[in-house]
């Protein structure tokens, strides 16, 4: 008998060469959630938790395969999809994407590191919100993205709620925006859909590291809508498992430091409300 207790999820993104971010990142949310972590890589990078130094992209024939090659072999419950770099990559993902037809498609809209390295170039910016956006069943931006986005600054919660309708709206789908660039004292992310919002509210952590806290943000969103869960209920847990992660972090060499996987999930420390426009 052919028994399927755990959920197969899919990354389409970049490698970190430090394990921080990317692939690395997503593969460690995975396996915290239990499902079944598989991948497709857009471009290697060689980087640290202080600086992307280089970026090699793969072939777009070379990504549809990879891509093509885990919905044959498994059957996938969510794709997110992380640093695309290229609109000839995008472009191959939303293809691949509309063949396959997943049920859950988390889009986290990559566009600059951590460190402040560029990881979507400027001509993919339309590719992202023309080809693959739309296909999404829920999106990530944090505020720089979401300021990219809607194109115009956000600067107050009420603002960033605002372009969190104004995304939903423009692409069907759920949309996190999230508030780790905020200067309040605690970090409050947004979700809205179909005039429904859900405000996840955290302290603000002091940590060494914040690498590959989006990464790993979206990455515990999809498994966890991979295991059934509703996407609220999947953005408090991920929400819990990143601040987790945070308080969780280690020096591993002169000046840098890595975040580890949480004990357990600190979901008492996450308030949620919610309310109907």
């Amino acid at each position: 008998m052919m028994m399927m207790d755990r959920p197969t999820v899919l990354s389409i993104a970049g490698s970190d060469s430090g394990g921080g971010a990317g692939i690395q990142a997503d593969l460690a949310a995975f396996a915290y959630f239990e499902v079944i972590g598989t991948t497709a890589i857009t471009a290697v990078t060689a980087q640290n938790p202080h600086a992307v130094t280089g970026v090699y992209p793969v072939e777009p024939a070379g990504l549809a395969a990879q891509i093509d090659a885990v919905f044959g072999g498994f059957a996938v419950a969510a794709v997110k999809t992380g640093m695309l770099f290229s609109a000839a990559l995008i472009e191959q993902v939303a293809a691949r994407l509309a063949q396959h037809r997943p049920r859950w498609l988390v889009v986290d809209p990559v566009m600059v590191a951590t460190s402040g390295a560029t990881l979507l170039r400027d001509d993919a910016v339309e590719a992202l919100c023309s080809k693959l956006l739309p296909m999404a069943a829920l999106i990530t931006p944090n505020l720089p993205e979401a300021e990219a986005l809607v194109r115009r600054p956000i600067r107050s919660a009420a603002e960033a709620e605002a372009a969190a309708v104004e995304l939903s709206g423009r692409y069907g789908c759920w949309a996190l925006v999230k508030g780790g660039h905020g200067r309040s004292d605690r970090a409050v992310d947004v979700l809205v859909h179909a005039g429904h919002t859900w405000r996840f509210s955290a302290p603000r952590q002091a940590a060494p590291t914040t690498h590959g806290t989006g990464c790993s943000l979206s990455a515990a969103i999809a498994a966890g809508l991979a295991t059934g869960e509703t996407p609220p209920e999947s953005v408090r847990r991920a929400k819990a498992y990143v601040l987790g992660r945070l308080r969780s972090c280690q020096a591993v060499g002169p000046e840098t430091w890595v975040m580890l996987p949480p004990c357990s999930l600190p979901l008492q420390d996450i308030e949620v409300t919610e309310s109907r426009s």
